[in-house]
């Protein structure tokens, strides 16, 4: 649900619109919507055509959400730019666009977008299952400077299987069939669209995921049962972060995410809107909020005040996305980080 929207690859791929209930979102709601917030495609989109043919190089020189290089953040000249709200952070766009995208399915067998691009999905997918399999087997220490990768096995294998997954803001739930090709089992993919469900419902069926479910969820009023060991993320903080009342849906979002990762599992965030040192620094001021609440209610029933232990802890990050120069500062377009739950 998140990143810059570049132009197809292969105009071949342009499909015509199908009417439905994205009509009711004007033009000029959906034209400001892409140039505040776009996404990359391999598959076309459902947007106007002059609305997917942004050229890059000018997205690269406006766009307010520069993504800085992973280790770049305190010595920036100028403080960051806040993100704009935008309809991207609205359910009823998110349910317009997959009724357009399940429509299109339906008729021409489309899976719809592929957020951040395929490039990104795959390095995304095969860095946690190596991660999960340096958790599995202890290798903790070394994970902030290197996830070494493990060649498959019937152990390998093994573990990933032990691994319930929670896909959060899943879409069409592709990250899921990924996922499921290199060896985990248990996956739950969740969105609070009801068309984006419907339509990866439709995609598992289709491609034989048999392994994948899916539920219509809203992760800041979630009613899923956890907890999860992996819990992926890739732009639903994003899209939540763009919401009018951004900055409280994503306190929101930190306390409900607290209680779907399992104590020892994992946190994996891909974002376009932030950089790696930015989603450290927010989850600190997450675990600070938290340790905070903590204290005052053992202080208000009279108990010892003990020493509390941060919910979540920065594990590590991906260090191979292509980087280009902006502004005399190397930068990436996305940052993907992992977090462990205490």
């Amino acid at each position: 649900m998140a990143g810059l929207r570049w132009p197809p690859e292969d105009s071949d791929l342009h499909h015509a619109r199908v009417p439905s209930a994205a009509d009711l979102i004007s033009d000029d709601d959906r034209s400001v919507a892409a140039d505040s917030w776009s996404i990359k495609s391999d598959y076309g989109s459902t947007l106007d055509d002059e609305q997917r043919h942004v050229d890059a190089s000018d997205v690269l020189s406006t766009i307010a959400s520069f993504r800085a290089a992973s280790d770049y953040s305190s010595d920036k000249e100028a403080p960051d730019v806040e993100v704009e709200p935008s309809m991207l952070g609205l359910q009823s766009y998110w349910d317009a666009t997959y009724a357009d995208e399940l429509a299109n399915f339906h008729e021409h067998g489309h899976s719809g977008e592929v957020w951040f691009g395929s490039e990104v999905m795959e390095t995304v997918t095969t860095w946690t299952k190596n991660l999960c399999i340096n958790v599995s087997q202890g290798h903790i220490d070394n994970l902030i400077d290197n996830v070494s990768s493990e060649p498959d096995s019937e152990l390998v294998l093994n573990e990933l299987s032990a691994w319930n997954v929670l896909d959060i803001g899943t879409g069409n739930g592709l990250l899921l069939h990924e996922l499921a090709k290199l060896g985990f089992r248990d996956l739950t993919g969740t969105d609070y669209s009801e068309g984006a469900i419907g339509l990866a419902r439709n995609l598992v069926e289709r491609d034989g995921f048999t392994s994948i479910n899916f539920e219509v969820d809203d992760v800041l009023a979630t009613k899923l049962v956890g907890p999860f060991k992996l819990v992926m993320d890739k732009g639903t903080l994003d899209a939540i972060g763009l919401h009018p009342d951004g900055p409280i849906k994503r306190i929101m979002y930190w306390e409900s995410i607290s209680n779907l990762v399992a104590p020892g599992g994992i946190l994996v965030i891909t974002s376009c809107n932030n950089t790696k040192d930015e989603l450290v620094q927010e989850v600190e001021s997450f675990n600070q909020r938290s340790i905070s609440t903590s204290s005052e209610v053992e202080a208000a029933k009279d108990q010892e005040v003990q020493t509390n232990v941060p919910p979540f802890r920065y594990l590590s990050h991906v260090r191979t996305y292509p980087t280009f120069m902006f502004g005399g500062s190397e930068g990436s377009r996305v940052a993907t980080v992992a977090f462990r739950r205490n």
